[in-house]
């Protein structure tokens, strides 16, 4: 695996021109500088290429699809390369760029890093080295051309810099809770939004869905154990996997209905400490209700079904966090608390898919 130092990461950031800089004039994110366009620009091109895989099937935006809030709806877990099941839920990529470290266990920090990990893993784009890589794209048309023009050779680093340029402009604030929180519009959001919010924060959530007094990304960026992963390894109840047959209809099927079913640690397969069993990091918030289905595994198909997941108290096992409670949960509380979800949906998502789909998707 690539791993640049810190300071070479931050030369990238620094040096590039900024684009625009988003900031906390009432948008509920913090300030933000963007690369250039012309880097965005080569990144987007290089995210829906399908040419990056081995056998020319996969692009990274079939695993984070722009109009499913760049992650994926469908299935619990993607269906990567020759139509093996990964293990995890694709994650939105939306506001990734404010996230500390990345994966469902942390195991990276920077994004020029991480998009080798799918690059180069047998299950996902299935690359046999950096290398190969490398070598396909300088042998495509256009793409030396344009490298050359805007961050020179093509090589891991600047490979890397592409798809993280385009990923950091992946940025969604200006939500209708932001409007009435950060902003004061009193009409921005419903009474049951309002309410939600109250609730959201009385029973708890805020312990790790952190909210802030100028800008909010609700999480705590910590790991916790919240007992699903205990509950898959340990096989206490048969897995289940959700399909999405429709946007209003899905369907549960038990896991070995679809093959192989994975044990998964979480974060103690990056740090191989015990207490790290079964933690996986804390998921922002914003724009969740159109990044379903929900948890690290993709179990939960529903807003409602992860309140009443919470509401329980988790699963218990030896290393659930104490931060996780049972809470009472009346019908109306948890309606509320969903509309308050909704409300953090982004008034730029339209713009951001429009922009994604403008890109011709390489292919051949």
């Amino acid at each position: 695996m690539l791993h640049l130092k810190r300071v070479e990461i931050c030369a990238f950031l620094c040096l590039i021109t900024p684009a625009v800089c988003y900031g906390d004039s009432g948008l509920g994110l913090p300030d933000r500088e963007l690369p250039q366009d012309e880097v965005i620009e080569l990144g987007r091109k290089l995210f829906f290429d399908r040419r990056l895989s081995i056998n020319n099937t996969l692009s990274c935006g079939m695993c984070h699809i722009p109009e499913q809030g760049f992650a994926q709806n469908q299935l619990a877990t993607p269906v990567g390369l020759e139509g093996r099941v990964l293990k995890r839920n694709s994650p939105t990529l939306l506001n990734v760029g404010y996230q500390r470290v990345l994966f469902h266990d942390g195991r990276e920090f920077s994004l020029v890093n991480q998009v080798w990990s799918p690059l180069l893993s047998k299950r996902e784009m299935g690359n046999l080295s950096i290398g190969m890589v490398i070598k396909r794209l300088r042998e495509m048309g256009g793409y030396a051309a344009e490298f050359e023009v805007v961050l020179g050779d093509i090589d891991a680093v600047t490979i890397g810099e592409a798809l993280a340029a385009y990923q950091l402009s992946l940025i969604a604030g200006d939500s209708p809770f932001d409007r009435w929180l950060y902003q004061g519009d009193e009409t921005a959001v419903s009474e049951e939004v309002k309410s939600g919010f109250y609730l959201f924060k009385t029973k708890g959530c805020v312990s790790c869905h952190l909210v802030g007094k100028s800008s909010s990304l609700f999480t705590d960026h910590e790991f916790h154990n919240t007992g699903l992963g205990f509950e898959r390894s340990m096989k206490l109840k048969p897995g289940q996997r959700t399909i999405r047959l429709t946007d209003t209809v899905t369907i549960q099927t038990e896991a070995n209905f679809e093959g192989e079913v994975h044990n998964d640690l979480g974060r103690y397969e990056v740090t191989g400490e015990p207490g790290d069993r079964w933690k996986y990091r804390t998921a922002g918030l914003r724009n969740i209700a159109v990044t379903g289905p929900y948890m690290h595994d993709g179990s939960l198909p529903s807003l409602e079904a992860v309140l009443g997941f919470y509401a329980e108290g988790g699963v218990p096992n030896p290393g659930l966090d104490p931060l996780i409670q049972p809470f009472s949960l009346s019908v109306r509380e948890s309606k509320d608390m969903v509309e308050f979800l909704k409300s953090l949906t982004s008034s730029w998502l339209p713009e951001l898919i429009e922009s994604a789909r403008e890109v011709e998707v390489g292919d051949n």
